[in-house]
């Protein structure tokens, strides 16, 4: 793969990106590069539209650069493209954390709020109710109550 730095004014946008990047993303986004600097180099087709990274264009943009380093990926087709959008995105979003590792991890950061990325869990409660370990009488509940859809991934409780 070979990293090329182009013009911000270059690069355009897909148009029909279904990834949401509210501004509270967008400034958690920004803040990483502010901190870490731009390692995640925006991923381009041959015509300068973005396959991966909108967000981070974004943050870019907002932050004043003028140059970024990209990746071109000339070698997919069209339904290549759209099919990698959608993927790359949604499998970020397919797993979470194991909470006691996360909890080791951010407790050795000394340096950094991490709330500026979005880390604002209750580590002490999470812990509490994990190591509790009580056992739950499933008859307490109405399966009625647990016929949902979360809305990010499309996970569905007592799916039949």
């Amino acid at each position: 793969m070979k990293i090329e730095k182009i013009s911000i004014d270059k690069i355009k946008p897909y148009e029909n990106n279904a990834k949401l990047h509210p501004p509270e993303q967008i400034e958690q986004i920004k803040k990483s590069i502010q901190d870490f600097g731009n390692n995640d180099p925006i991923a381009i087709d041959e015509n300068n539209v973005i396959i991966e990274g909108h967000g981070r264009y974004q943050a870019l943009k907002e932050l004043g650069f003028k140059e970024i380093e990209v990746i071109k990926l000339s070698h997919l087709n069209e339904q290549q493209k759209k099919a990698y959008i959608l993927a790359h995105n949604k499998l970020t979003m397919n797993t979470g954390f194991d909470f006691n590792m996360l909890s080791l991890e951010l407790d050795s950061i000394y340096d950094f709020d991490m709330s500026d990325f979005g880390f604002e869990i209750d580590f002490e409660k999470e812990n509490q109710r994990i190591s509790e370990n009580k056992e739950i009488d499933t008859n307490e509940f109405d399966d009625e109550k647990f016929d949902l859809e979360c809305p990010r991934c499309g996970f569905r409780w007592n799916d039949e």
